[in-house]
């Protein structure tokens, strides 16, 4: 599948059995149309419209527009008759993370009290851990970002 496919893929997925996708917004950088898998009335997917795999892929100017555009729909579902008293914007990144489509996008998601979408919290979440274990990732991560080009 070329990186193009993979972008009309995702768009063909959201927009259903080979239809046209339902879009909140569109320009060079990203497209945002409905899914067909909503979690809630309103779920849209901001996608790239260059094919990036994932977000190690994405150049920071076009996952800064992304963002943005996430932002506007957010702002608007709050604006509209939808239900929706927050909003979920959520990006999987690897098969581990719940990726299922390996093209980038951010899920933009209406969310209300008692919509049925909860986390999978693992065993064990409430528990915090010790502080030397917070103190440790930290120069974990800083001496990882420094071999970051």
């Amino acid at each position: 599948m070329s990186a193009k496919d993979g972008h009309l893929h995702l768009l063909s997925h959201s927009g259903g059995q080979g239809g046209e996708a339902s879009l909140t917004h569109q320009d060079s950088t990203c497209t945002a149309p409905l899914t067909i898998e909503p979690v809630t009335e309103g779920h849209a997917q901001v996608i790239p419209s260059n094919h990036y795999r994932e977000i190690l892929e994405l150049p920071g100017h076009v996952a800064g527009h992304m963002f943005e555009e996430a932002k506007k729909i957010a702002r608007s579902c709050a604006r509209t008759t939808l239900r929706c008293e927050s909003v979920s914007i959520v990006m999987c990144n690897g098969a581990a993370a719940s990726q299922a489509v390996f093209h980038t996008h951010i899920h933009d998601n209406p969310r209300f009290e008692g919509d049925g979408f909860s986390w999978n919290l693992p065993p064990g979440f409430a528990a915090p851990p010790t502080h030397t274990r917070l103190d440790r990732t930290p120069a974990l991560l800083r001496d990882a970002r420094a071999l970051t080009p």
